[in-house]
C-alpha cells in the first residue's frame, strides 16, 4: 500500500490539474487517498412495493411509461416533466424538476425505474433518479461521497473505478492471516472495492466490519505502544508493601469495602508492587469511595517509605480530603500534610521542611504541591483528582518532583467505556461501578416551568427543617441568544419571596477564585441556606446538610452534566431530592428528562448520553482530544473497538512482533505511521 501513497490522482484519466486542486481541498492527493475516500453514506434504490412505503419516504419502483411526457418551463430556467406510469397495476405520477432534457429519453411503452420521494395521498413520485430498463441489483446501492465545487458522485465513483482497476493489485493486505481467519475477516482490496460499489447490504456490512477492524487495531497498536513505553519508562519503582499490612489497614476501616472497590484495589496494588510504572486511571460514581481507595495506596507507599501526593482543584477540597485521610490514616501512624496558597509564613516552612526530610508521608494540596521550593524525601506516588482540571504541563512537573513514581488519576465524572478506551487508551482504567450498600438513592422529580411557585415551597421546607440547597442555572446574565432563566435573576427571585427570612447566595464564573472559594466555605458552614449557582459549583465538594439540588432550564444540560450536578447532594444520612425544571421542545430534550427521573447510576447516563449527543459534545467539541476514524464510530462500534484494544495489547507486549514475516506488513504499516520509529520500537 505504501506505493500508492507516492502516487499523484493525475496519473488517472480523467484528472487534471484543475481536479487534483479541487481533490487536495477534500484531502486527496495520492492513489491511496482516493481510495480510502470511501462513501460517508449510501442510498438504498432497491425496488419497493407501493404498500409498503409510508408518506414521504424515499422509493424506488419499476413500471411502463403510459402517457407521452409533458414539458412546463416557469421562472428563470426552471422547468416541471410530468407523465403517467403503471407500476403493480396501479397508475401512479412522476414529476421531474429542472430536468428537461430527459423529455427526449422518455416514450410510451418503455420500462424505465424512477426513485424519489413518494406522496401516498396523490400517489405520485417527485422523482431524483431515472434509468431505462429495470434496475439491476447492483445498482440497488449507491454510495454518497464529501464532494467540493463542480465534482458530484457519478463523476468521483468513475474516478475512484478507473483507480480500482488500475492499482487493486497494490493493495496489500496488513492485517495477519491468523486474525483474518479468526474474525472471518474478508481480503482488504476486496473491502475497499465493496466500500465503494456495494452489490448489497449484507456485502456491505461485511467490507464495513473488515474495515472498522483495521482502522481500529491500527488505533490501538498506537495506544498500546504508548502505554508500553509509559510503563517501562525509567524501569518505574516497586513499592513492596507487606500484604498482612495492608489487610490490617483494610480491616479496621470503619465500613467494608464493596466487591467493586476491592477489585480496584487489587489492580492498583499490583501495579504499585510491580517494577512496572503505574499510569491508571480510577473512574467512581459520586458516593461510590475513591477516596477511600486513593487512602489504601497511600498506606501502602507510606509503609514501604514512600511519600504521596494528593493533587486537587481547589482549597477546599484540598481541606476535605486532608481531613478525611487524617480520620482514616493518622491512627496507623501515618502523618497528612495539607499544601494551598493559604498555608504561609513560618507554618510553611516547618511543613516544606517536614516534607523535605520525610516526616510526611502524604500531602494534600493545590496546584502548590508543584512549587519549585516543594521539596520531597522520597515520592513514589502520585494522585490527581478531577486530573482534567489540571493541565498536562501541571501533571508532568509533579511526576518529576519523584524518581518516576506511580500515577493514579481520579475522575467522578462516568466516562463511556468507549471514551475510556480511545481517549485515555494509554492508561489502564479501573471502575467502581458499585455503590456502598444503604446509601439512600436520590429522588429526582421532573416538573414543567408553571410549576416553580410549588417548587420554591419545597425548598422552603426543606430550609426550614434544617437543611440547605443548591439551585442550578445556564447562565449568568441575561442573554438575546438562549431564553433561559439566569443565576442573576433567580437570585433577585428568591430574595424578594423570602424577604430575609433566609439566606441566598450567589456563585458564578465571573466572581474572583477567592470569592468562589469564600461563598463555598459559607455554604459548607452552613452561614447561607440556599446557593444559585451556575455550573460552577465544584465537583466533589462535600456539604452533607445540602438536601435539595434545582436545576433550572435542565434540558439544557447533557445527561451526565446533570448527573455531576445532582450528585453535589445526598452525601448525609437524610433524604435528598433533585428537581428538573424544564420544557423540553425536543424528542431528546424530552428522553433526557425521563432517564434522568429513572436512574441515578452514573454509567449507565454516561453512556445514554454518548448515543443521544455523540463523543465530541460529550467532552465538549474543542477539548476532546477524540480521533477522527475514517470508516469507524466509536459509539456503535464499541464492540469492535474492544476486541482490537485486546489484540493491540498482545501484539505490541509480543517481543517477536518485528521479526514475525506473518506481522511483517502490519509492522510496515505502524512505521510508516510517522507516529513512532524501528529504534523506538526496538
Amino acid at each position: 500500500m505504501n506505493n500508492l501513497k507516492k502516487i499523484s490522482v493525475t496519473g488517472i484519466k480523467g484528472i487534471g490539474e484543475e481536479t487534483a486542486k479541487t481533490l487536495k481541498e477534500l484531502g486527496i492527493s495520492t492513489v491511496q487517498d482516493l481510495l480510502w475516500n470511501v462513501p460517508y453514506r449510501y442510498e438504498d434504490y432497491r425496488l419497493r412495493n407501493l404498500e409498503q412505503v409510508g408518506d414521504a419516504e424515499r422509493i424506488t419502483v419499476c413500471g411502463e411509461v403510459l402517457t407521452e411526457p409533458s414539458l412546463a418551463f416557469y421562472g428563470k430556467k426552471k422547468s416541471k416533466l410530468s407523465f403517467r406510469l403503471s407500476v403493480e397495476g396501479q397508475v401512479i405520477r412522476i414529476d421531474f424538476f429542472n430536468q428537461p432534457y430527459l423529455k427526449a429519453k422518455i416514450a410510451t411503452g418503455e420500462t424505465v425505474t424512477i426513485s424519489g420521494k413518494w406522496d401516498k395521498n396523490r400517489a405520485q413520485i417527485t422523482a431524483s433518479k431515472f434509468k431505462l430498463g429495470m434496475q439491476t441489483q447492483d445498482e440497488a446501492l449507491e454510495g454518497i461521497y464529501r464532494l467540493k465545487g463542480s465534482l458530484r458522485t457519478k463523476t468521483m465513483q468513475k474516478y475512484v473505478q478507473a483507480a480500482f482497476t488500475m492499482y487493486h493489485k497494490e493493495i496489500e493486505e496488513i492485517i495477519p492471516q491468523v486474525y483474518l481467519d479468526k474474525y472471518k475477516l474478508i481480503a482488504r482490496d476486496e473491502a475497499i472495492r465493496i466500500l465503494h460499489f456495494p452489490k448489497d447490504s449484507s456485502e456491505l456490512k461485511q467490507a464495513r466490519r473488515r474495515m472498522v477492524y483495521e482502522e481500529l487495531l491500527l488505533f490501538q497498536l498506537r495506544m498500546q505502544f504508548f502505554r508500553k513505553i509509559e510503563r517501562e519508562k525509567a524501569g518505574g519503582i516497586a513499592i513492596d508493601y507487606d500484604v498482612a499490612e495492608l489487610r490490617t489497614y483494610i480491616d479496621a476501616l470503619p465500613f467494608p469495602l464493596t466487591n467493586a472497590q476491592k477489585r480496584v484495589v487489587n489492580e492498583i496494588c499490583g501495579d504499585m508492587k510491580s517494577h512496572f510504572h503505574m499510569n491508571r486511571l480510577l473512574q467512581g460514581d459520586v458516593g461510590s469511595g475513591k477516596t477511600v481507595v486513593a487512602s489504601i495506596a497511600i498506606f501502602a507507599a507510606a509503609k514501604s517509605g514512600f511519600q504521596s501526593a494528593l493533587m486537587v482543584p481547589t482549597e477546599i477540597l484540598a481541606e476535605q480530603h486532608a481531613n478525611s485521610l487524617v480520620e482514616l490514616l493518622a491512627p496507623f501512624d501515618v502523618t497528612v500534610g495539607l499544601l494551598t496558597s493559604s498555608v504561609k509564613g513560618k507554618r510553611r516552612k516547618e511543613l516544606l521542611l517536614l516534607l523535605e526530610e520525610g516526616n510526611i508521608d502524604v500531602l494534600v494540596g493545590t496546584h502548590a504541591l508543584i512549587q519549585e521550593e516543594v521539596i520531597y524525601h522520597r515520592l513514589g506516588l502520585v494522585i490527581t483528582d478531577e486530573q482534567h482540571r489540571f493541565g498536562v504541563g501541571q501533571r508532568r512537573i509533579l511526576r518529576e518532583k519523584g524518581e518516576y513514581p506511580d500515577v493514579l488519576f481520579m475522575t467522578a465524572t462516568p466516562i463511556p467505556r468507549t471514551l475510556a478506551i480511545t481517549t485515555f487508551g494509554e492508561m489502564d482504567v479501573s471502575v467502581i461501578d458499585e455503590l456502598p450498600a444503604g446509601r439512600k438513592q436520590i429522588e429526582t422529580f421532573w416538573v414543567k416551568h408553571e410549576m416553580l411557585d410549588r417548587v420554591i415551597q419545597f425548598v422552603e421546607k426543606e430550609i426550614i427543617k434544617g437543611h440547605q440547597v443548591y439551585v442550578i442555572c445556564p447562565l449568568i446574565e441575561e442573554s438575546d441568544k438562549l431564553e433561559v432563566q439566569n443565576a442573576v435573576d433567580f437570585y433577585h427571585l428568591l430574595l424578594a419571596k423570602w424577604k430575609k427570612r433566609h439566606t441566598v447566595g450567589l456563585m458564578h464564573g465571573k466572581l474572583l477564585p477567592a470569592e468562589k472559594e469564600g461563598l463555598m466555605r459559607a455554604f459548607s458552614s452552613q452561614k447561607i441556606d440556599c446557593l444559585v449557582s451556575t455550573t460552577v459549583v465544584e465537583v466533589g465538594v462535600n456539604v452533607p446538610n445540602a438536601t435539595m439540588m434545582v436545576i433550572y432550564d435542565a434540558d439544557r444540560f447533557g445527561l451526565s452534566q446533570l448527573h455531576q450536578l445532582r450528585g453535589r447532594v445526598g452525601r448525609g444520612s437524610d433524604q435528598s431530592y433533585c428537581i428538573l425544571l424544564a420544557d423540553p421542545k425536543t424528542e431528546v430534550g424530552k428522553e433526557r428528562m425521563t432517564i434522568m427521573t429513572e436512574t441515578n447510576d452514573g454509567f449507565a447516563l454516561s453512556e445514554r448520553d454518548l448515543e443521544l449527543r455523540g463523543p465530541g459534545d460529550f467532552f465538549g467539541t474543542k477539548q476532546s482530544g477524540l480521533p477522527e476514524f475514517n470508516i469507524a464510530d466509536i459509539v456503535h462500534d464499541y464492540r469492535v473497538l474492544e476486541i482490537a484494544r485486546e489484540d493491540a495489547a498482545k501484539l505490541i507486549f509480543d517481543e517477536n512482533l518485528a521479526e514475525n514475516p506473518e506481522y511483517a506488513r502490519l509492522y510496515e504499516s505502524l512505521l510508516a505511521s510517522g507516529v513512532f520509529t524501528e529504534e523506538k520500537l526496538d
